[in-house]
């Protein structure tokens, strides 16, 4: 019993801080007029291009969903559609130039806000045990 009200415990800190890190991290970005449905479909377009339908399955969400967000992303430049060079009736999405350029300067900004964090706050020795910690936070990420 008690090492589940730990687990209780721990993933209630884990959300606490996962939720002030992305407040965090929004604050340092230019993402802010975006949703957070809509950072992620950017996110996951980078470096490679999906259907929207891969999109969906990918964020959990009902394809009719996606497609809103999508087309919202297509209507502000973000986001490109062009036809699936294996299937001609489909259609692949992928980030434009524009999108491409907006994501690279958000993760360079988050990046360089964390890094600076973490070099500035945390001692040799908690540097250490945050990066031992991140293949469990990956495992629960999946």
């Amino acid at each position: 019993m008690a090492d589940r009200q730990d687990a209780w415990l721990i993933a209630g800190e884990v959300r606490v801080v996962f939720s002030r890190l992305r407040r965090r991290f929004r604050e340092v970005a230019a993402f802010d007029e975006l949703t957070p449905s809509q950072t992620a479909v950017l996110s996951r377009l980078a470096g490679r291009e999906m259907s929207s339908s891969e999109l969906a399955d990918a964020e959990r969400v009902r394809p009719q969903s996606m497609a809103a967000t999508v087309a919202v992303l297509t209507e502000r430049g973000l986001v490109e559609r062009a036809p699936d060079p294996k299937d001609g009736r489909r259609q692949v999405l992928s980030l434009s130039t524009g999108g491409r350029a907006l994501v690279d300067g958000t993760r360079r900004t988050r990046d360089e806000w964390l890094a600076h964090a973490v070099d500035e706050r945390l001692t040799d020795s908690e540097r250490e045990t945050l990066a031992a910690a991140l293949p469990l936070l990956a495992r629960l990420a999946d």
